[in-house]
């Protein structure tokens, strides 16, 4: 009887050592705002401009990401002698590509469009997540990193992994579309950088689609808070 009393007891313990020592996924959010630069540090960005090059299909190509706080996100990237623009307001969204038969400005479908507007926010969609309407779960962990689940107020759902070491995030997995077809899209950060703010940029970026279709960015250029006109996000007549 006593051994299974001290079985218990020995059981009970380690129940509790376990449970204190959990992170609910509040902790780990807080932690990972902390990691890329604090709230102060990104409350200080009003907006971002980046230059980079994008490395897909045998070919290295200039690119250009513009954002303003909440305003807009714009991306244009050169490929054969085109352009392939992407661009999210607070409004909607439009988009430009050749690539897939639309070589004139198109509105976004609203599913796109939901998709993807987490961008127009500096600190990305985990920061301050509750006040955008979010809310997240966690789901143990994937190798050393934990998985969160984000669900926006539209009910869109991103999968962040975010290393348990650093807290910085290693990736985000969300759904996408691909000639039509339902994709899974995964982005790989690496290679993070502190700016003169304070705030964390990765300077490389993997794209996965569907494991159909990949990219690498490499970040060469970053101007924190320089003055952009707001009308470089509406979309062309």
């Amino acid at each position: 009887m006593k051994k299974l009393i001290h079985g218990i007891l020995a059981v009970s313990a380690l129940a509790i050592a376990v449970s204190s020592s959990a992170q609910t996924a509040d902790e780990i959010v807080s932690k990972y705002v902390a990691a890329i630069g604090g709230k102060e540090a990104i409350s200080q960005v009003k907006s971002v401009y980046m230059e980079s090059s994008v490395s897909m299909m045998g070919g290295e190509n200039p690119s250009t990401t513009t954002i303003v706080d909440g305003v807009g996100y714009k991306n244009e990237t050169e490929f054969n002698g085109t352009k392939i623009v992407q661009c999210f307001t607070d409004k909607g969204g439009w988009a430009i590509n050749p690539m897939a038969g639309a070589s004139t400005p198109q509105a976004m479908p609203e599913d796109v469009y939901n998709s993807g507007k987490g961008q127009l926010n500096i600190g990305g969609p985990l920061f301050d997540y509750a006040a955008k309407g979010s809310k997240i779960e966690l789901f143990g962990k994937d190798g050393n990193a934990y998985k969160i689940k984000l669900t926006s107020k539209e009910n869109v759902e991103s999968v962040y992994l975010i290393d348990s070491t650093t807290f910085l995030p290693v990736s985000m997995t969300s759904k996408g579309k691909m000639q039509d077809q339902d994709v899974d899209i995964t982005t790989k950060f690496s290679d993070f950088r502190k700016t003169d703010l304070g705030y964390m940029i990765p300077y490389a970026i993997d794209l996965d689609i569907g494991g159909q279709f990949t990219l690498t960015i490499a970040v060469k250029k970053v101007e924190l808070n320089k003055t952009i006109d707001p009308a470089v996000f509406e979309m062309p007549k």
